[in-house]
């Protein structure tokens, strides 16, 4: 990632913070080299296993070409894809956790290698956002395949997708 691309995904991320100030210092000092991030303003996160999520980015990627942001934590067992904001609040899917309104994500800085979560796909600058209706697609098609290549073991790793505006929101983002 170049100084110039870092910057604006750095000016991006941090129009999420209550306090950008405060984000910019903690990437900074922080010895861990994350801040604390709200999801519902900006985006929200939907987490996936990552015996899924990784056959997910890569159909993503074939149908959409570039996707929003991915984080993965550091043994890639979740990814989460950064969503439009609302999404989590309408998603319905076994196994996929989210993150929206009222709770925080972990997030490096951009171009930075941490200890606990990287960058997959580090943001832009741009405010790309990975189409919901897309990743459902990928996760159906990403499931199949597992569960070809597994003998059927991914059955429970069945995917769903937008239902309504009332659905419940999921549990808090990457740990």
């Amino acid at each position: 990632m170049t100084d110039a691309g870092a910057k604006s995904a750095v000016e991006w991320l941090v129009s999420a913070a209550p306090e950008p100030e405060t984000c910019r210092w903690e990437w900074e000092r922080n010895p861990l080299g994350v801040s604390l991030l709200p999801a519902g303003r900006v985006w929200d996160v939907l987490i996936l296993p990552g015996e899924l999520g990784r056959p997910t980015l890569d159909v993503v990627s074939r149908l959409a070409g570039r996707p929003g942001p991915v984080l993965a934590d550091v043994t890639d067992a979740r990814l989460g894809f950064f969503v439009p904001p609302g999404t989590a609040a309408r998603w319905i899917g076994t196994g996929v956790r989210s993150a929206g309104h009222g709770t925080w994500i972990v997030v490096p800085y951009p171009g930075r290698s941490t200890g606990g979560v990287r960058w997959l796909v580090p943001p832009d600058g741009s405010g790309r956002l990975t189409d919901p209706a897309v990743l459902e697609l990928a996760m159906h098609e990403a499931a199949a395949r597992v569960a070809d290549g597994a003998g059927g073991a991914a059955g429970s790793a069945r995917p769903g997708g937008p239902v309504s505006s009332e659905g419940p929101a999921g549990p808090a983002g990457p740990e």
